[in-house]
């Protein structure tokens, strides 16, 4: 057959292909076996899919990413080392379920703690790193409820570090997915450990319970939790690419169901949707006139990456709306809002953004504000 011919056939088989790709409609999220689920985009925190996102359930030993949470708040804040070392009490020896097996009045460094509780999901550890800061396992619980009404948890409640069972103990996955986020966007450099797969302290190796690592390579995180009234759950996450999505799940009756489900959303989210950042924070939008300041000239952005969150193929659809404020005067402050970003695909508006001054500008001289006057009237 003639070369030519064949190349012809090729790109008009790629051509169709990609139409068909284009047109394809995304179908509705799975049904799924769990009290509650959801997969959101952690770039745009746009929500691919959701099942009583705000019912208030149990956690479990989920419990304890807000537990390690506090601890690297502690460490950030020059309050706490790695290198530090706890001594660990009789309630954190005694403390029933997994364990990293630490022993009665030995001390421990904080680091040795923060992976037996990660890695092992160990409660003698967790109750151990909670005294040692807190003084007792409810002053903590304080303590974490606190930064959880600071990242808007507004449906959360902790009783205790660990998860134990109890019926005022609760939180929502909407909750969830803010504390995964934050600790992801905070500390990556602590969030490398959960996808530590074994763990060995005092001779005794155990292995990370969240088995999704070692069944998509993509999954490079967070946390499974079980008791009898929790059912089995797991919080997971996962980066191909640029796109990184968080899954919670949430009230299943297995541990096998927990990681179907949650392979579930994933392999749906990254399937079907794609995430495209299309500003950066700081980057010059725009530049506006600037009325009886210093500067004629006044540069607008974004406070922060603005991306979005799309039906695969739909990129070349999108539209970028820019709307600045009439007649701009000084003195503008930065980060002060002058406008608005809007991002439309198909003309359906998709998320918007403040449009702010990337600089401050002062007013200007007598001689400038006369003169601005003066054009303003003949304008």
């Amino acid at each position: 057959m003639n070369t030519r011919l064949v190349t012809l056939i090729l790109f008009v088989n790629a051509l169709f292909f990609m139409l068909l790709v284009e047109a394809s409609p995304v179908p509705s999220p799975p049904k799924l076996a769990a009290k509650s689920f959801l997969l959101v985009d952690f770039n745009s925190g746009r929500i691919l899919a959701e099942k009583n996102i705000n019912k208030k359930v149990e956690p479990a030993s989920i419990t304890k990413l807000m537990t390690a949470y506090v601890v690297y708040k502690e460490i950030e804040s020059g309050r706490l080392t790695l290198e530090e070392e706890v001594i660990i009490s009789k309630k954190a020896w005694k403390m029933k379920g997994s364990k990293m097996f630490v022993e009665v009045g030995k001390q421990v460094t904080v680091e040795k703690l923060l992976k037996g509780l990660i890695i092992q999901s160990g409660n003698d550890a967790t109750v151990a790193l909670a005294e040692h800061i807190a003084g007792s396992e409810s002053t903590f619980a304080d303590y974490m409820n606190q930064y959880a009404q600071q990242l808007g948890m507004t449906g959360t409640n902790f009783v205790n570090a660990t998860g134990w069972p109890n019926k005022n103990h609760v939180t929502t996955a909407t909750d969830l997915a803010k504390l995964a986020a934050a600790i992801i966007r905070e500390f990556p450099e602590h969030y490398e450990w959960y996808k530590e797969k074994e763990y060995t302290y005092n001779g005794i190796k155990q292995y990370n319970r969240n088995k999704l690592l070692w069944r998509d390579k993509s999954v490079d995180g967070f946390k499974t939790g079980h008791t009898e009234s929790a059912g089995y759950c797991l919080v997971a996450s996962a980066k191909r690419e640029d796109m990184r999505l968080i899954s919670i799940v949430l009230g299943t009756k297995s541990e096998k169901t927990r990681e179907n489900v949650s392979q579930s959303l994933l392999s749906y989210g990254f399937r079907f949707y794609e995430s495209n950042k299309l500003y950066s924070a700081g980057e010059t939008l725009n530049t506006a006139r600037i009325w009886m300041g210093e500067s004629e000239n006044l540069n607008l952005g974004l406070n922060e990456d603005l991306v979005v969150t799309i039906p695969r193929g739909q990129y070349k659809k999108l539209d970028a709306v820019i709307d600045i404020d009439n007649g701009i005067e000084a003195p503008v402050e930065k980060g002060q809002q002058l406008g608005t970003v809007s991002i439309k695909l198909e003309g359906k508006e998709i998320i918007s953004q403040p449009l702010i001054a990337l600089q401050s500008i002062n007013e200007g001289s007598l001689w400038q504000r006369g003169k601005d006057h003066v054009i303003q009237l003949f304008q």
